[in-house]
């Protein structure tokens, strides 16, 4: 099936991103309603939330993965991506690669140079840490314990290419 990107956020998309992330396996529910709640502060802000969100989805407008991604406060051109999922019955499909590769591509567009991610340092999340090291994230910082004892938050960083030099 064809693939759709889609940057317009929609009241559905509520639903849809809580059932992609809980399909996931890898969230809290506490987690998975942070994840909701900026999509609802982007349908009730709009821009002004400083939300962004690409959707990934199949010809049938199922949700399939999604981006959700802004500048950071207080810095020149710096992005997080706050949330980065794709479906667990789509995974290791290449979809996650095409999906983060048009986020980058958004965030170059919206004068960003450098993109962070940040994830878990759990074994859980190690095919997750191999996904962003593949796509050239170099990891820039580790928090030991952040997330709990044992847990530590592992940063990832990115420099990107100019818009210019950067093909949609």
């Amino acid at each position: 099936m064809p693939i759709i990107y889609r940057e317009e956020t929609l009241p559905a998309d509520t639903d849809a991103v809580r059932c992609l992330v809980e399909s996931t396996g890898f969230f809290t529910p506490e987690e998975v309603g942070v994840a909701i709640e900026l999509v609802e502060e982007r349908l009730a802000k709009g821009s002004p939330s400083g939300y962004s969100f690409i959707f990934l989805e199949n010809e049938g407008h199922v949700v399939l993965g999604y981006s959700c991604f802004g500048p950071i406060p207080c810095t020149k051109d710096s992005f997080d991506i706050y949330w980065f999922a794709v479906r667990k019955d789509r995974q290791n499909s290449g979809l996650g690669t095409s999906l983060l590769e048009r986020t980058e591509q958004a965030i170059s567009l919206m004068d960003g140079a450098k993109v962070y991610i940040e994830t878990s340092s759990r074994g859980l999340y190690l095919p997750t840490r191999e996904f962003y090291q593949r796509n050239g994230y170099r990891q820039e910082a580790r928090f030991k314990d952040f997330y709990a004892p044992g847990d530590d938050k592992i940063v990832y960083v990115k420099q990107l290419l100019p818009a210019g030099n950067a093909p949609l």
